[in-house]
């Protein structure tokens, strides 16, 4: 079938369900298991070193033990990188006897030791939360400017889904958040609105010049709107998933979790633009006739 002889509005009803129903596995999730948080949120050190030959993490646990240091620490090992995380800050000399013991397991072993202290990691959180709330209103500032309420409204249920529904993934696989992971979402905001203006747009142009006495008409104005811009929308999605796709499977260690990120954002991104944001606003565009039609 065309996408231009889709009903959006009616489809978009088996969408809601679908957001509703992750939106409350994932409160559930985040007050069960929380977030797993790296270290740049979490008070401790992480230690990621890069390997000239494997070594297990059996081999690496008796170290920990002789040092004392063993309690509260995850290790996962690879054949070219281990990283060993710790729930307390290293001291200095804990720091120099480790890299001591793994040198003697590796001669061609390189450190990296990311250490945050605890007013540091609630620092780091709060301005994440800040960011995250301050973009959300200046676009709606910006929004309601250049369109109205409505459209403001409706941007920002599309935005916080798309954000929600990322922080709720990473939440059910335990996938670690750390700093890129939030540029990741404010990047997923500023794609998921982009799209989202591109289609609003296309709306209020065709409302100038569409007669919308009833339901049916506003039905067929945003249906319109949206299968004159969803190639845009899904070409201009597609591009940048390609591009965030192999850069989680080709990107290093460290970009990994914002690739992944991205590409879970752009998938969302790319259907509540057309099923959430669009069809709220004909929900909140209609009630206001319905209202007007009651007076």
């Amino acid at each position: 079938m065309s996408f231009k002889k889709l009903d959006y509005v009616h489809l978009s009803r088996y969408f809601y369900t679908i957001s509703i129903i992750m939106t409350v596995v994932g409160i559930i999730c985040l007050s069960v298991f929380g977030l797993n948080y790296s270290v740049d949120f979490r008070a401790g050190s992480n230690v990621d070193i890069s390997l000239s030959k494997p070594i297990t993490s059996e081999q690496v646990e008796p170290i920990l033990e002789k040092l004392n240091i063993r309690e509260g620490t995850s290790i996962s090992a690879g054949e070219e990188r281990m990283n060993i995380r710790f729930d307390t800050v290293l001291s200095e000399n804990n720091d120099v006897e480790l890299k001591n013991e793994i040198l003697k397991l590796d001669e061609g072993a390189s450190f990296e030791v990311n250490t945050v202290d605890p007013e540091m990691a609630k620092e780091l959180a709060r301005n994440a939360i800040y960011a995250v709330l301050i973009s959300c209103l200046g676009i709606i500032i910006y929004v309601s400017i250049r369109f109205e309420w409505r459209f403001a409204l409706a941007a920002i249920v599309a935005l916080l889904h798309d954000a929600f529904m990322v922080v709720t993934l990473f939440s059910i696989f335990r996938l670690e958040v750390d700093s890129t992971f939030i540029i990741a979402v404010l990047t997923i905001i500023g794609y998921s609105i982009n799209d989202t203006i591109v289609i609003f747009d296309r709306i209020r142009e065709n409302l100038r010049f569409a007669k919308t006495r009833t339901r049916e008409d506003l039905i067929h104005l945003v249906n319109q709107s949206v299968s004159q811009t969803i190639m845009r929308s899904l070409y201009t999605a597609l591009t940048v998933f390609v591009a965030a796709f192999f850069l989680f499977l080709l990107g290093g260690e460290s970009i990994r979790m914002f690739s992944l990120a991205m590409v879970i954002g752009l998938l969302f991104g790319a259907y509540s633009t057309i099923f959430v944001a669009s069809p709220l606003w004909f929900l909140l565009k209609s009630k206001q006739k319905n209202t007007a039609k009651a007076s």
